[in-house]
């Protein structure tokens, strides 16, 4: 974990000083911001890894923060939050969150939070068994070496992890998925967070193919989703 940067923003000096205490023994470097504001100036000027933001920040809460930061960065973020109310971690997980860790806290499990979504982060070296690299569905196509999306002639903006559950899905049109196999498939056997971080990130990919003349991704009610083309 050497050379791992962590922003952490939080206006508890004592959260922090837990924090900076813990992560100095992991040999991870540690970027401290009090408010939300002060996160985004933070995120620019130092290029962390990871950033943790507490939920109830002075100047500028976590949630407006997360947003804010998503309009321009990709960077892993772990929210903090010291109500354990499901509203809070689906309104973290919409807004962009990558999970959420609710107060009080161990900072073992923090840590172990930030490697389990930094390894999930690291491009995959696995050799695709197929020969198909390029996906099309009428006006979908899914270029898995560029990952990029094109949707009704236009090209669409994926997070990582979205594209990954997208090409999950498409690559076996027709079978259905449990949120359980999704989320063993995509994020692994390490993940902390709620299962609803599935319906999270679907709900995100159906945005982003609005434009197409038809559904792609389907509920199956009581399972999961499967993906089919229904013109």
């Amino acid at each position: 974990m050497s050379h791992t940067k962590v922003l952490v923003a939080d206006d508890d000096p004592n959260v922090c000083e837990i924090i900076r205490l813990y992560f100095a023994k992991q040999q991870i470097d540690l970027v401290v911001a009090s408010d939300g504001r002060q996160a985004l100036e933070l995120v620019e000027k130092e290029s962390p890894d990871m950033i943790i933001l507490d939920v109830m920040m002075p100047q500028m809460d976590g949630f407006e923060a997360c947003r804010e930061i998503r309009k321009r960065w990709d960077t892993p973020i772990i929210m903090l939050t010291a109500k354990d109310e499901e509203f809070d971690r689906v309104l973290g997980l919409e807004l962009g969150a990558d999970d959420y860790v609710t107060k009080p806290f161990s900072p073992r499990e923090l840590v172990a939070r930030i490697r389990a979504i930094l390894r999930r982060m690291q491009p995959r070296e696995k050799v695709e068994e197929d020969a198909a690299r390029l996906l099309t569905f009428d006006q979908l196509s899914i270029d898995l070496d560029k990952r990029e999306v094109i949707a009704a002639g236009e090209k669409i903006s994926f997070r990582p992890k979205e594209f990954d559950l997208l090409v999950h899905l498409a690559k076996s049109p027709g079978s259905v998925f449990s949120r359980e196999q999704l989320l063993e498939q995509i994020w692994g056997f390490d993940y902390f967070g709620d299962i609803r971080t599935i319906d999270v990130h679907i709900k995100k990919i159906r945005q982003r193919l609005s434009k197409l003349p038809y559904e792609c991704i389907h509920t199956v009610w009581g399972i999961g989703y499967k993906f089919e083309v229904d013109k």
